[in-house]
């Protein structure tokens, strides 16, 4: 069982598959690459994509049941990318916005992608006495981070996670995001890998091409503990916070 936890299958939602021939071709990728469950995880920024609950179960619903009928054997399971803005606890009272797979415990949260802001820990803060735990999406992507990794070890030291892309990780993305990508696995500040796919095409399925590069780069270890995690989102179970796979090495500037 292969979980992917971000990714943008549903269409008409966001910048993800634009039409249902996408989000079909998209499934019968995931199932050729070895996936058998996504977590659908359409933008919701309130800025350029609103996709209230609603809307997303609906779309969810839709899809599930054409894949079934045609016997396309992949699961997709609700969720969101929440762009992180000040308003998110009310919302999150409200019941605004999705946790991964229903969990009520687990939110992908974007930061943007050249700052980190300075809300964010205090937001977090709020999210982990509500129960919830924050994984920050694609984290190599955000500069602040890149230049000073030290601030996403304070972010997973106050109950935050995070998610790399597999593009990134077998170097699609080029060799200088790869390389701080990689330093973060090994500095153990990474809890997940996922595909982050918008289609067939330029951003595709890399799970598991991500998870047999890591094999053969680094240890076996590694992509055994990403997977572990992945099922820990579909289960609600608690996630394995802090992989012991080698000793951390001083954070360098990347």
């Amino acid at each position: 069982m292969v979980v992917d936890i971000h990714n943008h299958i549903l269409y008409g939602l966001d910048d993800g598959a634009t039409t249902l021939t996408t989000t079909i071709d998209m499934a019968k990728k995931a199932i050729e690459f070895g996936i058998s469950h996504v977590v659908a995880t359409p933008h919701q920024d309130f800025k350029n994509y609103y996709n209230p609950p609603t809307k997303i179960y609906e779309k969810l619903d839709e899809v599930n049941r054409l894949l079934k009928s045609e016997n396309i054997p992949l699961t997709i399971c609700p969720g969101m990318e929440i762009g992180l803005y000040e308003g998110i606890i009310k919302d999150l009272e409200r019941n605004q916005l999705i946790s991964l797979n229903d969990s009520h415990k687990y939110l992908l949260i974007e930061l943007p992608s050249e700052y980190i802001p300075h809300y964010t820990e205090e937001i977090f803060e709020k999210m982990k006495s509500m129960g919830y735990v924050p994984i920050i999406a694609h984290a190599e992507r955000n500069a602040e981070i890149r230049r000073h990794p030290t601030k996403l070890l304070h972010l997973i030291n106050q109950g935050a996670l995070a998610q790399v892309t597999a593009a990134s990780v077998i170097g699609l993305w080029g060799h200088r995001l790869q390389k701080v990508t990689l330093s973060l696995i090994k500095q153990n500040l990474v809890h997940f890998i996922a595909s982050d796919a918008h289609n067939t095409s330029s951003r595709s399925f890399d799970l598991v091409c991500a998870y047999t590069f890591l094999d053969k780069k680094l240890s076996i270890h590694y992509s055994n503990y990403f997977k572990e995690n992945a099922l820990h989102i579909i289960k609600g179970t608690p996630i394995i916070s802090a992989v012991k796979l080698q000793k951390r090495k001083k954070l360098l500037f990347i």
